[in-house]
């Protein structure tokens, strides 16, 4: 998320705003940094309700600020139809493996445990299906001898943020191509 905010305010990522960043627990550290770089932020609880009303909630306050674009960052639930199919081809998500590989989670350890020598992340849109969605970018990371999900994860992470930035950079200015006209 802070590799987006700010590779949208340095210019990097051209003609976008980040409107907030929505978060299900108060405590989370990526509110914090959006706040230090003044970004609204908003906490929408999920204690005690389904997941379609917690979404329900989500995607108003989304639509309420004129939001575009979802890109989830450490978002570790799956959302629900209703709300995949409110914000079609809008959602984006990034994943620690190449996918079609190790999809859900621990996918670091899937990948050691599996023997690969190339692993990386996937940025692509959510679709109905787990880490299924069509991908828009992948970036390789090798997987070395000795290496653990934390070792492994670490290298990925790196590649994370800046395929995430050069994956909404390029949705953003084929966006702006086409409803420019160009």
């Amino acid at each position: 998320m802070a590799a987006l905010v700010d590779a949208v305010r340095s210019g990097e990522i051209p003609s976008a705003e980040v409107s907030v960043v929505i978060s299900d627990r108060a405590g989370a550290a990526g509110l914090a940094r959006a706040a230090e770089r003044g970004v609204e932020t908003l906490v929408i609880e999920r204690r005690g309700r389904t997941r379609e009303e917690h979404d329900a909630e989500i995607a108003a306050a989304l639509r309420e600020r004129g939001v575009e674009l979802i890109c989830l960052a450490g978002y570790m639930r799956l959302l629900s139809p209703d709300f995949i199919r409110a914000f079609p081809n809008r959602i984006v998500n990034i994943h620690p493996s190449l996918l079609p590989a190790f999809r859900g989670l621990d996918a670091q350890k899937q990948a050691i445990e599996h023997g690969v020598k190339i692993s990386g992340c996937t940025v692509h849109f959510v679709n109905e299906e787990l880490d299924a969605g069509p991908i828009i970018l992948q970036r390789a990371v090798e997987v070395r001898d000795g290496d653990t999900p934390e070792t492994l994860s670490d290298r990925i992470l790196k590649e994370e943020h800046a395929g995430y930035v050069e994956a909404v950079k390029k949705i953003v200015t084929t966006e702006t191509k086409r409803t420019q006209g160009f």
